[in-house]
């Protein structure tokens, strides 16, 4: 009998100090002044945070690889049997980190940022809910749980990508956001059934049992994951299903920090992660993911070439990065995928509040044609900013150069066509960020009037940390190559399956490491030629460009494409169910009950005239009545 682990129970105060945090700021917001609700929504993340780091020593010093802590027996209906319980693993720790201590940073930056905010009680509120959520969905020990998380991310996503909701374009995008999600999350829904008639559970831990006895290509389980992968393809904002994440921007930087880059939209690679059994079992959605991530990753690169607002440059790197994370996983290199999902969220996270302070400064603008010179006027975003975009870019010896390498390599293990594709996009992404590096801090300034400053303290100490965590965040998982063990990886090992692939050998991983560097060195000379040397600043959208310029500057036209195919006719069909059916069918229909009802009761009132001797009439009546109709039956 498996000893139970001492002090694990702590697990649930993991999540319920967020949501502690949540209903004190959320119940009181109309009594907090100043900057009381920001501290009180931090101190529930930091704590949070420190319970996570205190589980993860104790998870590792018991010896054991997972524990499941059950709040209480929640469905019992026949043979379902459901219980609300958290699984505490190496997967869901890692998770646990991220979110609560990335969440933590982004809470104390959001302090700065969102100061002076008439809503700013409401904004720390819905932030403390978002976290709640997203720590039930990775803490969740089964796919309900997980599920309610899943849809509560979605629903905080909405209230703070419309948190400004005056403005009619960011309710748009909140709605765009929430209707995109809710088509994935109905082939997730689905999968979840399936799962249960097929397991007679959805439990991790009696799911991943029975499965790990049938055989690779069973049709009931390709099925399951192909349905799956429809929610962690609109979650985490991949092909057909990405356009919602660049519209999403609409809300609080913060906000596009906490769940565009460090959280939210990496939903979809934990939930795969998780399902690592499942997907090794079936090797057709595999090949799906692969076409979906590559063609993700390659597809938001090129789009970032020519974006000329700083978040929007930001969101579509994160929908190429998120491409890249897809790509592992479908490679099967699971705990590699998960691995990118840390470093991306320390130079993502970072990169996103680094925008954050460039817009402070510049009282509100986002046009980078319209920024320049900030790099002396604003030291410690320019150097932290830089940190982050070498990252990014995969510069050694920067977070993002270990975990992006490691996706390259596992491409070119499997197809030398595959690495080719994904170490373009890589190179695409060394340009447009390097191209928001040297227009946005170099030269000259070029918006007449600015007066741009450094961000007060609040603001850059968690810029700093992140920092320091995008340039050392990489060593976590050292490859043998550079004399490590791959630390992370071995980590996950016992709760992740990655598939066992023939490795490279060294000589041929340095050749691969030397041709990526010398691309991106010539990359980063190029944007330093273009943006430095040659000052050239971005034209107006749509002026002297050449038509394959207009088509990448216009995203493809794909929202102009999903507009005109889905949203107008649906609108359109929506307009004439009211106006035909509802105004003249239903509607007639229903008020004719309503006036029938009074009628009838205006007739039936008559009876009621408090005559005691009519009461008592009619009650012999109906008892004659009675029992005549008894005897002739």
């Amino acid at each position: 009998m498996v000893e139970p682990i001492p002090n694990i129970n702590l697990a649930l105060l993991v999540p319920a100090l967020p949501l502690l945090g949540f209903l004190i700021t959320g119940l009181g917001y109309k009594r907090f002044k100043n900057n009381q609700a920001g501290i009180i929504a931090s101190t529930s993340i930091g704590l949070s945070f420190l319970v996570s780091v205190f589980l993860f020593f104790v998870l590792r010093n018991s010896g054991q690889d997972a524990a499941t802590v059950t709040l209480f027996n929640w469905i019992a209906v026949g043979n379902m049997n459901i219980p609300f319980a958290f699984l505490i693993d190496h997967l869901s720790l890692t998770m646990m980190l991220i979110i609560t201590g990335v969440g933590s940073l982004i809470h104390i930056y959001s302090i700065g940022y969102m100061h002076g905010d008439n809503r700013i009680n409401s904004f720390f509120a819905q932030m403390n809910l978002f976290t709640f959520s997203m720590l039930l969905l990775v803490m969740g020990a089964n796919y309900l749980v997980l599920f309610i998380g899943w849809e509560g991310v979605g629903l905080c996503s909405y209230l703070l990508i419309g948190f400004w909701f005056k403005n009619p374009s960011f309710n748009y995008a909140a709605r765009k956001a929430f209707i995109i999600n809710r088509i994935g999350d109905l082939g997730f829904i689905l999968g979840i059934i399936l799962l249960f008639f097929s397991f007679n559970s959805v439990s991790f831990s009696e799911v991943f049992a029975q499965a790990s006895t049938m055989q690779i290509g069973t049709p009931v389980i390709t099925a399951i994951t192909l349905l799956l992968l429809v929610g962690a393809v609109g979650k985490s904002a991949q092909i057909p299903l990405f356009t919602w994440l660049p519209d999403a921007m609409a809300g609080p930087t913060p906000v596009s920090a906490l769940i565009h880059a460090a959280t939210m939209v990496t939903a979809g690679i934990y939930m795969i992660a998780r399902s690592s059994i499942l997907y090794n079992l079936a090797p057709i959605t595999l090949n799906v993911i692969i076409v979906i991530g590559l063609s993700t990753a390659i597809l938001a690169a090129i789009i970032g070439l020519k974006q000329n607002d700083i978040k929007k440059v930001l969101a579509y790197s994160t929908v190429s990065q998120l491409g890249y994370m897809f790509l592992a996983l479908g490679l099967g290199a699971y705990s590699t995928a998960v691995f990118h999902v840390t470093t991306h969220a320390f130079f993502k996270a970072l990169l996103f509040l680094g925008a954050g302070s460039i817009i402070h400064a510049m009282g509100g603008e986002q046009d980078i044609r319209k920024m320049g010179g900030l790099r002396k006027k604003m030291p410690v975003t320019y150097w932290t900013f830089l940190a982050g975009t070498l990252a990014i870019s995969g510069i050694p010896p920067f977070s993002g150069f270990f975990s992006k390498d490691m996706i390259l390599v596992k491409a070119f293990e499997h197809n030398i066509i595959i690495y080719i594709l994904a170490l373009a996009g890589a190179l695409l992404t060394c340009f447009y960020m390097f191209r928001l590096l040297y227009l946005v801090f170099f030269r000259e300034q070029r918006l007449a009037g600015a007066h741009p400053h450094e961000s007060p303290k609040v603001m850059t100490i968690p810029l700093i940390i992140l920092g320091i965590l995008s340039v050392f965040g990489g060593f976590l998982n050292i490859p043998s190559l550079f004399g490590g063990d791959l630390s992370f990886s071995n980590f996950l090992q016992k709760n992740v399956f990655s598939k066992v692939s023939e490795e490279i050998s060294h000589s041929t991983e340095i050749g691969l490491i030397i041709l990526s560097l010398s691309l991106l060195s010539l990359i980063i000379w190029l944007a330093y030629r273009t943006f430095i040397r040659k000052a050239v600043v971005p034209a107006a959208d749509g002026v002297s460009m050449t038509p394959i310029a207009r088509l990448v500057t216009n995203k493809f036209y794909i929202d102009e494409i999903y507009t005109t195919v889905f949203e107008k006719p649906f609108g359109s069909f929506s307009n004439f169910l009211f106006k035909k059916v509802e105004t003249n069918i239903l509607n007639p229909i229903v008020d004719g009950v309503g006036e029938a009802t009074s009628v009838l009761g205006m007739l039936t009132r008559r009876l009621q005239r408090g005559n005691m001797s009519f009461y008592f009439f009619a009650m012999v009546a109906g008892i004659l009545l009675f029992i005549i109709f008894i005897l002739t039956i």
